[in-house]
Protein backbone atom coordinates (compact mmCIF):
# COMPACT_ATOMS: atom_id res chain seq x y z
CA UNK A 1 0.00 0.00 0.00
CA UNK A 2 1.61 3.21 -0.99
CA UNK A 3 0.94 6.85 0.97
CA UNK A 4 2.06 9.93 -1.25
CA UNK A 5 2.47 12.44 1.69
CA UNK A 6 1.87 15.47 -1.55
CA UNK A 7 -2.41 13.53 -2.00
CA UNK A 8 -2.75 12.76 1.66
CA UNK A 9 -2.35 14.09 5.11
CA UNK A 10 0.56 13.36 7.28
CA UNK A 11 -2.00 12.93 10.22
CA UNK A 12 -4.30 10.50 8.46
CA UNK A 13 -1.29 8.54 7.30
CA UNK A 14 -0.15 8.26 10.94
CA UNK A 15 -3.49 7.13 12.03
CA UNK A 16 -4.23 4.46 9.44
CA UNK A 17 -0.42 3.18 9.77
CA UNK A 18 -1.51 2.93 13.94
CA UNK A 19 -4.67 1.67 13.70
CA UNK A 20 -3.69 -1.13 10.91
CA UNK A 21 -7.16 -3.15 9.72
CA UNK A 22 -5.91 -7.03 10.64
CA UNK A 23 -9.04 -7.47 7.98
CA UNK A 24 -7.20 -6.55 4.90
CA UNK A 25 -3.96 -8.40 6.07
CA UNK A 26 -1.68 -5.45 4.77
CA UNK A 27 2.31 -5.84 5.68
CA UNK A 28 3.89 -3.54 3.51
CA UNK A 29 3.40 0.00 3.53
CA UNK A 30 5.52 2.62 1.16
CA UNK A 31 5.39 6.61 1.84
CA UNK A 32 6.45 9.19 -0.72
CA UNK A 33 7.31 12.54 -0.37
CA UNK A 34 8.43 12.74 2.92
CA UNK A 35 10.00 16.39 2.39
CA UNK A 36 11.13 16.87 5.91
CA UNK A 37 8.14 16.08 7.43
CA UNK A 38 8.23 15.58 11.50
CA UNK A 39 7.16 12.70 13.38
CA UNK A 40 6.24 9.93 10.40
CA UNK A 41 5.95 6.64 11.23
CA UNK A 42 4.96 7.20 15.19
CA UNK A 43 3.77 5.38 17.22
CA UNK A 44 3.27 2.29 15.41
CA UNK A 45 2.49 -1.00 17.12
CA UNK A 46 1.66 -3.95 14.08
CA UNK A 47 4.36 -6.17 12.80
CA UNK A 48 4.53 -4.25 9.25
CA UNK A 49 6.99 -3.23 6.91
CA UNK A 50 7.41 0.55 6.09
CA UNK A 51 9.67 2.06 3.38
CA UNK A 52 9.57 6.12 3.79
CA UNK A 53 11.19 6.76 0.21
CA UNK A 54 13.24 10.32 1.12
CA UNK A 55 14.64 12.62 3.90
CA UNK A 56 12.31 12.96 7.40
CA UNK A 57 12.39 15.68 9.96
CA UNK A 58 12.56 14.88 13.87
CA UNK A 59 11.12 12.45 15.88
CA UNK A 60 10.56 9.91 12.52
CA UNK A 61 9.53 6.44 14.32
CA UNK A 62 9.40 7.59 17.77
CA UNK A 63 7.57 5.37 20.39
CA UNK A 64 8.11 2.43 17.62
CA UNK A 65 7.04 -1.25 18.70
CA UNK A 66 7.01 -4.56 16.42
CA UNK A 67 6.97 -2.42 13.22
CA UNK A 68 10.33 -2.71 10.81
CA UNK A 69 10.64 1.02 9.48
CA UNK A 70 13.14 2.21 6.25
CA UNK A 71 13.95 5.27 5.72
CA UNK A 72 16.02 5.99 2.04
CA UNK A 73 17.60 9.18 3.19
CA UNK A 74 18.81 11.38 6.37
CA UNK A 75 16.59 12.17 9.49
CA UNK A 76 16.17 14.75 12.06
CA UNK A 77 16.47 14.59 15.62
CA UNK A 78 15.50 11.66 17.79
CA UNK A 79 14.63 9.37 15.30
CA UNK A 80 13.60 6.31 17.23
CA UNK A 81 12.96 7.96 20.56
CA UNK A 82 11.73 5.99 22.98
CA UNK A 83 11.52 3.13 20.55
CA UNK A 84 9.97 -0.25 22.56
CA UNK A 85 10.62 -2.84 20.28
CA UNK A 86 11.27 -3.39 16.26
CA UNK A 87 13.90 -2.52 13.81
CA UNK A 88 14.42 0.62 12.36
CA UNK A 89 17.02 1.25 9.24
CA UNK A 90 18.05 4.67 8.37
CA UNK A 91 19.76 4.52 5.28
CA UNK A 92 21.81 8.06 5.83
CA UNK A 93 23.02 10.43 8.29
CA UNK A 94 21.22 11.26 11.55
CA UNK A 95 20.89 14.12 13.56
CA UNK A 96 21.13 14.46 17.70
CA UNK A 97 19.93 12.55 20.35
CA UNK A 98 19.09 9.05 18.07
CA UNK A 99 17.54 6.26 19.74
CA UNK A 100 17.29 8.80 23.00
CA UNK A 101 15.23 6.97 25.61
CA UNK A 102 14.73 3.71 23.63
CA UNK A 103 13.74 0.91 25.60
CA UNK A 104 14.18 -2.15 23.05
CA UNK A 105 14.94 -3.15 19.43
CA UNK A 106 17.31 -2.10 17.11
CA UNK A 107 18.21 0.74 15.75
CA UNK A 108 20.37 1.12 12.27
CA UNK A 109 22.74 3.87 11.26
CA UNK A 110 24.25 3.33 7.69
CA UNK A 111 25.72 6.74 7.80
CA UNK A 112 26.85 9.52 10.82
CA UNK A 113 24.86 10.19 14.36
CA UNK A 114 25.36 13.51 15.20
CA UNK A 115 25.58 14.46 19.25
CA UNK A 116 24.22 12.43 22.14
CA UNK A 117 23.36 9.59 19.84
CA UNK A 118 21.94 6.94 22.51
CA UNK A 119 21.02 9.42 25.18
CA UNK A 120 19.02 7.80 28.05
CA UNK A 121 18.92 4.79 26.62
CA UNK A 122 17.30 1.91 29.06
CA UNK A 123 18.00 -1.53 26.70
CA UNK A 124 18.13 -0.16 22.53
CA UNK A 125 20.32 -1.70 20.68
CA UNK A 126 22.07 1.15 18.39
CA UNK A 127 24.65 -0.01 14.78
CA UNK A 128 26.00 3.71 13.40
CA UNK A 129 28.14 2.14 10.52
CA UNK A 130 29.94 5.88 10.61
CA UNK A 131 31.15 7.69 13.74
CA UNK A 132 28.95 9.58 16.23
CA UNK A 133 29.49 12.93 17.59
CA UNK A 134 30.03 14.42 21.41
CA UNK A 135 28.30 13.00 24.42
CA UNK A 136 26.99 9.41 22.80
CA UNK A 137 25.45 7.73 25.05
CA UNK A 138 25.01 10.47 27.76
CA UNK A 139 23.39 9.40 31.17
CA UNK A 140 22.63 5.99 28.83
CA UNK A 141 21.21 2.95 31.48
CA UNK A 142 20.95 -0.26 29.75
CA UNK A 143 21.49 -1.58 26.05
CA UNK A 144 24.23 -1.35 23.14
CA UNK A 145 25.77 1.10 21.26
CA UNK A 146 28.11 -0.10 18.31
CA UNK A 147 30.34 2.48 16.85
CA UNK A 148 32.02 1.31 13.71
CA UNK A 149 33.90 4.51 13.01
CA UNK A 150 35.20 7.27 15.43
CA UNK A 151 33.49 8.76 18.54
CA UNK A 152 33.30 12.28 19.46
CA UNK A 153 34.41 14.26 22.73
CA UNK A 154 32.90 12.88 26.06
CA UNK A 155 32.19 9.85 25.06
CA UNK A 156 29.67 7.87 27.77
CA UNK A 157 29.44 10.73 30.17
CA UNK A 158 27.36 9.53 33.46
CA UNK A 159 26.06 6.66 32.06
CA UNK A 160 24.86 3.65 33.79
CA UNK A 161 24.89 0.23 32.48
CA UNK A 162 25.12 0.27 28.87
CA UNK A 163 28.01 -0.97 27.08
CA UNK A 164 29.21 1.23 24.27
CA UNK A 165 32.11 -0.51 21.61
CA UNK A 166 34.01 1.63 19.32
CA UNK A 167 36.06 0.29 16.21
CA UNK A 168 37.63 3.98 15.46
CA UNK A 169 39.41 6.50 17.32
CA UNK A 170 37.28 8.20 20.59
CA UNK A 171 38.30 11.79 20.68
CA UNK A 172 37.58 11.83 25.02
CA UNK A 173 35.82 10.20 27.43
CA UNK A 174 33.09 11.38 29.27
CA UNK A 175 32.68 11.39 33.30
CA UNK A 176 32.87 7.94 34.77
CA UNK A 177 33.60 6.16 31.44
CA UNK A 178 36.36 4.28 31.30
CA UNK A 179 38.10 1.65 28.84
CA UNK A 180 37.06 -2.12 30.06
CA UNK A 181 38.34 -5.29 29.27
CA UNK A 182 36.78 -7.59 26.65
CA UNK A 183 35.35 -10.47 27.29
CA UNK A 184 33.91 -13.50 25.07
CA UNK A 185 30.21 -12.46 26.24
CA UNK A 186 31.01 -8.93 24.70
CA UNK A 187 32.50 -10.37 21.62
CA UNK A 188 29.59 -12.76 21.38
CA UNK A 189 27.41 -9.66 21.59
CA UNK A 190 29.12 -7.76 19.05
CA UNK A 191 29.59 -10.49 16.43
CA UNK A 192 25.45 -10.74 16.76
CA UNK A 193 24.65 -7.19 16.40
CA UNK A 194 27.32 -7.30 13.19
CA UNK A 195 25.14 -10.53 11.81
CA UNK A 196 22.03 -8.83 12.66
CA UNK A 197 22.85 -5.75 10.46
CA UNK A 198 24.66 -7.60 7.28
CA UNK A 199 28.30 -6.00 8.39
CA UNK A 200 30.64 -8.94 7.09
CA UNK A 201 33.66 -6.68 6.60
CA UNK A 202 34.20 -6.32 10.76
CA UNK A 203 35.52 -8.67 13.29
CA UNK A 204 34.33 -8.28 16.95
CA UNK A 205 38.35 -8.18 17.81
CA UNK A 206 38.28 -5.08 16.07
CA UNK A 207 36.40 -3.06 18.96
CA UNK A 208 37.30 -1.53 22.11
CA UNK A 209 34.77 -2.17 25.10
CA UNK A 210 33.93 1.13 27.26
CA UNK A 211 31.20 1.15 30.25
CA UNK A 212 30.78 2.76 33.63
CA UNK A 213 33.52 2.78 36.57
CA UNK A 214 30.61 2.85 38.81
CA UNK A 215 31.62 5.84 40.97
CA UNK A 216 29.06 8.67 39.77
CA UNK A 217 25.69 6.91 41.11
CA UNK A 218 26.92 4.59 43.71
CA UNK A 219 27.09 6.90 47.12
CA UNK A 220 30.61 7.22 48.37
CA UNK A 221 31.13 8.09 52.45
CA UNK A 222 34.28 9.92 51.06
CA UNK A 223 32.07 12.56 48.94
CA UNK A 224 30.00 13.75 52.12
Amino acid sequence: MIFDLKKINLRKVNSELQNIDKKKNYKNYKILNPEGNHAICAGLQDDINVNIEGHVGYYCAGMNQNAKITINGNVGTGVAENMMSGFVHVKGNASQSAGATGHGGLLLIDGDASSRCGISMKGLDIVVKGSVGHMSGFMSQAGTILVCGNAGEALGDSLYETEIYVKGKVKSLGADCVEKQMETKHLNKIKDLLNKCGIKNLQPSQFKRFGSARKLYNFRVDNA
